[in-house]
């Protein structure tokens, strides 16, 4: 399989990635003191990931946040299945 690398800054042939990179890059490389100890950005990428997944809420999402998106979605094809 060949590699197809898109041209930097490119929001119109990949606007999701673009727009994910951007909230990341606003929300957390700017905002956290951070060393270049690999150790130490491994840990607060984790938490900002858990943060970003449990209590950020995501205005594409209805202002829910993924794991309330997630949780909403399986109870919906739990009653789907039982009403079948």
């Amino acid at each position: 399989m060949r590699l197809f690398v898109l041209p930097p800054r490119s929001p119109k042939l990949n606007g999701g990635v673009e727009r994910a990179h951007r909230t990341h890059t606003e929300e957390f490389y700017e905002v956290t003191d951070s060393s270049f100890d690999l150790a130490e950005l491994q840990g607060q990428l984790l938490e900002w990931e858990r943060i970003y997944n449990t209590v950020r809420p995501h205005q594409a999402l209805g202002y829910l946040t993924p794991l309330q998106f997630l949780e909403q979605q399986k109870d919906r094809q739990r009653r789907e299945v039982r009403c079948h």
